[in-house]
This record gives structure tokens, C-alpha cells and sequence, in this order.
């Protein structure tokens, strides 16, 4: 691996390059501030993995932010109309993004912070008097633990239905993602059973996604397994523990969505203390400052394991929260 450092220093650093973390990068412009989004994939990675046809449950005046209208005929926007929102805040702003740039580190030096990070094999190296870290956590799916898991036809990240036209899909899980995976591949021509822990669909699910699921169960053309764990998952098989007792079920793919955890790995070297429980980091309610200083976290990564908590509508002001407390320890007046 070579190495190289890039020359300059930073006023806020930004570790993530979703809905939150642009909008911390629009209100460091506005405030004058030099700032920087490093994502180690592209803008909006986590928009680009939802579901291709996917419509947000929020309404689109809760999804702007910046000030910046979110102009659509409907109320519920799409993936598509979403991406295309904030890729239009990145370019009215001009806000400078490292994408496929993995920060990996950092550490105090004076009053900078060096953050280290890698880049096509290389390692990069900048100065910052602040660091956000905004990554969300759909990177880092749950896992069931069970034998078999790791198989390339047991998937963690559903995207579209056209691929399993005829074919048998377990889908694993009881809330929206689960559930609206299950729709549209049953309306796609697969075959699909759900295979849930609970006694039911859990309460989170989308007023408009349950009864049409409800109905498509009770009519049979899907089948649920409720109250049951996966055991295993073979060569074209999925064994289930039920009440009824050990269940084979035949299947040519398998989508296991049961939510996501946060990335405490990269606060931890942070030196951010994290609880071990909740895996909520320590921080400020009012500033969004965490225990090390200088340090901040927006977003998701506040709500640790109950990533259902925070959303973009209830996390887009961390943005203004975190910069106005930047300038007056910069000693510059916010515009």
C-alpha cells in the first residue's frame, strides 16, 4: 500500500455522504466553514441500496433539507425522486466529496485532528478541527447466526423481484422491509414464504403495506410462517423450528431483512465511548459533541441498536446543531 497525504487542513470533516451527512455539509457552507464528505462509497450509498421501486413512508416536506424545496407531484416520494433531491443539494451547495474513501482513523494532534483514511489502496492523510461521523448503518446488516448463513444465495439486501420469476424465495423477517419485500415478489410471479419469530407483522409496519399483506395471507397466494426461527440454511433449503415442530422448506433464494447495526467500530477509535447494551454513543442532546471534543455524530448512529428511532425528518437539524456549535468554538458567527 503507498501512501500520501493531502495538503491543506479542514474546518469539519464529514464522515458520510447520506441524507445527513449532506446536510451537514450544506450548513457548514453556508457558514463559511471548509468542510469535507468522505464516503466509502458513493454519494447517497444507502439510498442506492433500497429497493429500486421503494416509496418512502415520510412525507417529502419532512425529507428536505437545507431549506431547499422537495418539489414532486406526490406527497410519499420514491428512491429515484429522493436521489435525485439530494444529489441536487451536493451540487447547489458545491460541497467537495471523497467517495470510495474509507476512513479508517484519527487522532488528536494539536488542534487537528489527523484523520486517516484509504482510497484506492492508498492511504490518505488530512488535517481537521472537527469530525462528524454521519455513516448511518445499512452497511452492517444483522445477522441470524445460524449454520449456512454466509451462502451466496442467502441475501441481506433486497433490491428487485425481476430475477426470481417462478422461483421459491424464503423471505426472513416481520417489518416493512420484510413485508414489502414479500409483496413485490409475489406480484413479480414468485413463490414466497415468510418466515417470521414474531406472532404477527410487527407494529412498525406501513398503515398502507399491512392490510395489503394481510389480505394476500389470508387468500393464500402467501404463505407465513410465524412464531418460527431459522435452524439452518442447506444446499437449496431452509430449516425452520416452528411450533408445530422441524420444517424443510425448498427454496431458490432466501432474503434474510432483520434490520442493521450501527458502526460503533469506527466511534470506538474515535475514542468515543459507546454503551455496550444500546450501542448509543455518548454525546450532547444540544450539539450533537461527544465525549471526545471536537467529535461529532448525527443521524442514526445516536439511536445505537433502536435504529427504527431516528430518521432523516428527525435528524436533519443535527446538521444546524452541529455547526453552530463548530463557529462559536471557531470563533465564527454562523450565517
Amino acid at each position: 500500500m503507498t501512501s500520501s497525504t493531502d495538503s491543506g487542513s479542514l474546518d469539519l470533516l464529514i464522515v458520510g455522504a447520506g441524507p445527513t451527512g449532506i446536510a451537514i455539509g450544506a450548513e457548514a457552507k453556508r457558514a463559511g466553514l471548509e468542510a469535507l464528505l468522505v464516503d466509502r462509497g458513493p454519494l447517497v450509498a444507502n439510498l442506492l441500496d433500497f429497493p429500486t421501486y421503494m416509496t418512502f413512508f415520510t412525507t417529502r416536506d419532512l425529507l428536505e433539507i437545507a431549506g431547499v424545496p422537495f418539489a414532486t407531484p406526490q406527497d410519499k416520494p420514491d428512491r429515484r425522486q429522493a436521489i435525485s433531491y439530494y444529489q441536487s443539494i451536493a451540487r447547489q451547495f458545491q460541497l467537495d466529496i471523497a467517495p470510495h474513501e474509507e476512513v479508517e482513523s484519527a487522532h488528536r494532534a494539536g488542534d487537528f485532528f489527523e484523520v486517516v483514511s484509504k482510497r484506492a489502496g492508498e492511504e490518505v492523510r488530512r488535517r481537521a478541527k472537527a469530525v462528524a461521523i454521519a455513516t448511518g448503518y445499512f452497511h452492517l446488516p444483522n445477522r441470524l447466526g445460524v449454520p449456512g448463513e454466509e451462502q451466496s444465495w442467502v441475501r441481506e439486501r433486497y433490491i428487485e423481484p425481476y430475477g426470481h420469476f417462478g422461483e421459491t424465495v424464503v423471505v426472513v423477517g416481520g417489518g416493512n422491509s420484510a413485508l414489502e419485500a414479500t409483496l413485490d415478489l409475489w406480484r413479480n410471479g414468485a413463490r414466497v414464504i415468510l418466515v417470521h419469530r414474531g406472532t404477527s407483522a410487527k407494529k412498525t409496519v406501513k398503515y398502507w403495506v399491512r392490510p395489503d399483506f394481510e389480505n394476500r395471507v389470508e387468500e393464500g397466494s402467501i404463505a407465513v410462517r410465524y412464531e418460527s426461527k431459522v435452524g439452518q440454511f442447506g444446499n437449496g433449503f431452509v430449516e425452520i423450528e416452528s411450533p408445530s415442530g422441524m420444517e424443510r422448506i425448498s427454496a431458490d433464494a432466501v432474503y434474510v431483512l432483520i434490520g442493521y447495526l450501527p458502526d460503533t467500530d469506527l466511534q470506538k477509535r474515535f475514542g468515543i465511548e459507546v454503551d455496550p447494551m444500546t450501542l448509543v454513543p455518548e454525546f450532547d442532546q444540544l450539539t450533537c459533541e461527544t465525549n471526545v471534543p471536537g467529535v461529532y455524530v448525527a443521524g442514526t448512529l445516536q439511536a445505537g441498536r433502536d435504529t427504527g428511532r431516528i430518521f432523516i425528518e428527525n435528524s436533519r437539524e443535527h446538521g444546524l446543531m452541529i455547526v453552530k456549535n463548530l463557529s462559536k468554538r471557531l470563533g465564527k458567527e454562523p450565517v
